[in-house]
């Protein structure tokens, strides 16, 4: 059921029950971070792997420092610049925070979410949210209140509308821990945009193993095959006897295919950012066989599509 009553969102919440929220980036499926019980229908409904940790959603930086050991001066700077917003800050938990939350992990992902809705929500509520997105696992992430019905409708009891994703990736998320700053998920927030903020070097993970959301190799995937290529007029030949959509970052009417879905018309990447999972989705259930899209620009938020398209490809 989709619905606008906040009200309603809080008291299911209340009761243990998961519900779908918005936020900027995708939306999520919440439930009380506080409560395993709760935060066990969350791995159920989503088909999650129980080792895949998920993010806490609070409504305030005084709220997140309730839930952590250390909210170090780093922390500080980067939630007064980027909070309400898409950026999550990975942080040594406390013993408030259920193991059910973090995956048995020592560590939490944190962030302020900017959406009217969920902020309303978070302020009636007496605890803060554990939500990942609002879909099956490793399927694409859902952008609209519609896109969580057509996905999970059948599953949860409520769907709080707060319009669409005004951003349309996954937050980036960011470790603080040992002294550095280093990112583990690209995101809506840029490398460029943090070391602007800390005058400081952001460097990438390097470590294989799981320490935050969004890390699985595969992800965010379409149903039939979505290949990355070089080049998309010579990759039509290849593909020659199969009917093809392409999802483009320019306007291009002379390719070939069977249908083409525009991430943007002259390579915006914030809008592109921002169209990629529905265009991702609209190509996935048109009756083409496979779906080919080049390579975003390498840089800014580009790099988060590329990260999400690779994790949804074909190798």
């Amino acid at each position: 059921m989709i619905g606008t009553d906040v009200s309603v969102a809080a008291r299911l919440l209340s009761e243990g029950e998961v519900v779908a929220i918005p936020t900027e980036t995708v939306y999520g499926l919440a439930a009380n971070a506080l409560n395993p019980e709760a935060i066990a229908k969350i791995y159920s409904v989503k088909n999650r792997p129980t080792f895949n940790p998920l993010i806490l959603h609070v409504k305030s930086i005084d709220e997140a420092k309730k839930y952590v050991k250390n909210f170090n001066t780093t922390a500080q700077c980067l939630a007064e610049k980027f909070w309400p917003g898409p950026l999550s800050i990975l942080l040594q938990k406390n013993n408030l925070v259920p193991d059910v939350v973090t995956a048995g992990l020592p560590n939490v992902v944190l962030r302020v979410p900017k959406n009217t809705k969920s902020l309303e929500l978070l302020n009636a509520l007496n605890f803060p949210l554990a939500a990942p997105s609002a879909n099956i696992s490793n399927t694409v992430s859902p952008t609209s209140a519609q896109r969580v019905e057509q996905n999970l409708g059948n599953r949860i009891p409520y769907i709080l509308d707060g319009g669409p994703a005004e951003v349309g990736l996954e937050s980036t998320i960011v470790s603080l821990l040992n002294d550095e700053v280093v990112i583990l998920r690209e995101g809506g927030i840029t490398k460029e945009e943090l070391e602007e903020v800390l005058g400081m070097t952001v460097t990438y993970s390097s470590s294989k193993e799981i320490s935050s959301p969004g890390q699985l190799k595969k992800h965010y995937a379409t149903h039939k095959p979505l290949y990355i290529v070089k080049d998309l007029e010579k990759a039509l030949q290849d593909f020659k006897n199969k009917k093809v959509s392409a999802l483009l970052f320019t306007e291009n009417d002379s390719l070939d295919c069977f249908n083409t879905y525009q991430l943007s018309r002259n390579n915006n990447l914030s809008e592109a950012a921002n169209n990629l999972f529905e265009m991702m989705n609209r190509a996935d259930e048109d009756d083409s066989d496979v779906i080919l899209v080049e390579e975003a620009k390498n840089t800014g938020i580009g790099r988060a599509i590329n990260d999400r398209l690779r994790r949804a490809s074909i190798d």
